[in-house]
């Protein structure tokens, strides 16, 4: 494909996961088709191109998991696996006419916005362009996290991410290490148990799982969601509706979580049986505080006499000896991460360089932030899909990545009715009165007063879950309220919005 050199865009979106397509949708749908989607890999798909390990599926209901604007009668399951949810993903780039505003191979090496043009100079590995608007969907799944464990370059066998599976290496009959008991791990552990010759569980902290209500979709149902689009409403309505009645013990009455406690100690007990085991499983905080995990067969696979849990984390590895904090020695061939994402400290904060000089990783060395989880002060015309302080911890992200696209399309509306070159910058008391108002719900949510160490926290912040309701992130974001926003224009600098639409799309208590 061609190179990008000299071309200006009126926007340019990072990322071809669901964040990105789903920005290149809304921008069609609103009229916008001067836009390109840089993505760094030769796919779309985001998390769910790169994810392509054993077992891999997603933990919410794929009806709610889809676009409302995109529709999938044919779900196979009602949690369905990596290869459908990908192929849904490659079908919206199709059936909405994506592909020719697509840019693959086109890694994004800087972001700096260029104060005199009023626009952003953007650097590619394939070339360079210029963009008024810069819509940026990497996601937070994106940048696999390895820990820096002493020895780890001298271990023998093979060393990958869950994010990265290496399907050139054969597990079969090998001893193989799983570090980490998150999402990925709860399903990667059943799905290799029964091929590996031993499997070692390196658990630093246990996480609660809950009985995964997956079934087959019958062909019956699927031919009525396809020919009654009323009865696939239906269902995704429901499944919404269950969600938001959730969502109050996770944020006011974290008391409540106690009776899923219960549910969850019942189904470890129907699979573990040894006393010992199951002290070593039993997480010693509230249930919700860290992410709830959903497995029908974790349980069992760690249950089985190949498979031993060490219940601390990995501190040293000795050329083919794995070491536990607790002294724990077990010998492996190869070594599986499950250890997470760059979450709090995306990659490509480090690669934006906004209108004071400063990186927005540095602008973000005390916590993400940013006006309604989408414009960080001081980077005009810079927009962030599944921003600070937008993930959910029960529901659906494509809700959130809904509610943010219809803030994009206002904001971009607005630039439409000031005229001209001319950018927005969000406000700093803006940006830290919304921050504030996150920040003191959040205190009696159940993710800050669970008794956890979380990835949700950074620096003693929750700078990464959103305290309510999607009903609410959608009244938050459903209008831009220019007097949060300075107007910045060519050569005459900053000045104060005169058009205000106040008390438009404020935040409640």
């Amino acid at each position: 494909m061609a190179g990008l050199t000299h071309e200006h865009v009126r926007v340019a979106v990072i990322g071809a996961g669901f964040g990105g397509l789903g920005a290149a949708v809304r921008l069609r749908r609103a009229g916008v088709t001067d836009f390109v989607v840089l993505e760094r890999a030769d796919a779309v798909g985001g998390a769910w191109r790169d994810n392509t390990y054993p077992g891999c599926a997603c933990d919410v209901p794929s009806h709610l998991y889809s676009f409302s604007f995109a529709p999938n009668p044919d779900w196979p399951r009602n949690f369905s696996g990596q290869p459908h949810i990908r192929a849904y993903l490659e079908r919206v780039a199709d059936t909405f006419g994506l592909r020719p505003h697509l840019r693959f191979g086109a890694e994004v090496r800087s972001l700096r916005w260029d104060a005199e043009a009023v626009h952003w100079k953007v650097e590619t590995v394939r070339g360079s362009l210029t963009a008024d608007v810069v819509v940026s969907a990497t996601g937070p799944l994106a940048d696999p996290r390895i820990p820096d464990i002493p020895g780890l370059d001298g271990f023998p066998g093979a060393v990958f991410h869950s994010a990265r599976w290496d399907h050139t290496t054969d597990l079969r009959g090998k001893r193989v290490a799983m570090i980490g008991t998150g999402a990925s791990a709860i399903q990667i552990v059943p799905a290799i148990q029964r091929e590996v010759g031993r499997l070692t569980l390196f658990q630093r902290t246990p996480p609660w799982v809950l009985p995964r209500m997956d079934r087959r979709i019958s062909g019956l149902e699927r031919w009525l969601h396809s020919k009654v689009p009323a009865t696939r409403s239906l269902r995704r309505g429901a499944l919404w509706a269950i969600r938001e009645l959730q969502v109050g013990a996770f944020t006011k009455r974290p008391g409540e979580m106690r009776f899923v406690e219960r549910l969850a100690a019942a189904h470890m007990r129907r699979a573990i049986k040894d006393p010992g085991l199951r002290a070593a499983l039993t997480p010693d905080y509230r249930i919700g505080c860290k992410r709830i995990l959903l497995s029908n067969d974790y349980y069992p696979a760690l249950a089985q006499p190949h498979v031993d849990v060490v219940p601390t984390g990995l501190t040293e590895v000795r050329g083919s000896t794995l070491v536990g904090a607790d002294g724990t020695e077990t010998e492996a061939d190869v070594i599986i991460f499950g250890t997470g994402f760059h979450v709090t400290d995306v990659p490509i904060a480090q690669r934006v360089t906004g209108a004071r000089g400063t990186t927005l990783a540095e602008e973000w060395k005390g916590g993400m932030e940013a006006l309604r989880g989408t414009t960080p002060a001081g980077f005009p015309n810079f927009l962030t899909i599944i921003g600070p302080n937008t993930g959910l911890g029960n529901s659906s992200m494509i809700l959130v990545i809904e509610a943010q696209l219809a803030y994009m399309a206002d904001y971009l509306r607005q630039l439409d009715t000031l005229g001209g070159k001319v950018a927005l910058d969000a406000r700093p008391s803006a940006v830290r009165a919304y921050t504030d108002m996150i920040q003191e719900r959040m205190e009696r949510t159940v993710w800050n007063t669970g008794g956890c160490d979380s990835w949700y926290l950074d620096n003693g912040r929750n700078t990464t879950l959103w305290p309510g309701t999607t009903s609410e992130l959608r009244r938050v974001t459903r209008r831009v309220d220019l007097a949060e926003y300075t107007v910045v224009r060519p050569r005459t600098g900053p000045v104060k919005a005169t058009v205000s639409t106040a008390g438009a799309g404020r935040g409640s208590r």
